[in-house]
């Protein structure tokens, strides 16, 4: 079985992610805040904690650059949102940047996570 540190790409990160229950991608909704359409949740910063992020680079290209946010809501459901990094931000809602921001985070050992 791969280790943890041995998942290098965005694919792979999500494919066991998936595994283990992380399946819900959360999008901004149009209240501005964070919505799980599968669920038909939405959340506050506060009803949020960012247990892991991963950043995935471009190996030639800037605009191939991807962050993931691994979440976890107040019931224990897992999720996550992925955007592209910086400048090239795929997520042209206002406010995006500022919600993240007011997450909490809890950065947790991948081995909590994918045990």
């Amino acid at each position: 079985m791969e280790k943890p540190g041995e998942m290098t790409t965005l694919s792979r990160v999500l494919e066991k992610l998936h595994e283990r229950g992380f399946d819900h991608e959360l999008n901004m909704s149009d209240h501005g805040r964070l919505q799980n359409k599968d669920a038909q949740k939405i959340y506050n910063p506060e009803d949020l904690t960012i247990i892991k992020t991963y950043r995935f680079e471009g190996e030639s290209d800037p605009s191939d650059s991807s962050i993931l946010y691994v979440l976890e809501d107040k019931d224990g459901q897992k999720g996550y949102v992925l955007d592209a990094y910086g400048a090239y931000s795929s997520h042209e809602e206002a406010g995006f940047d500022e919600f993240i921001q007011k997450i909490k985070v809890e950065d947790r050992e991948e081995q909590l996570i994918f045990a």
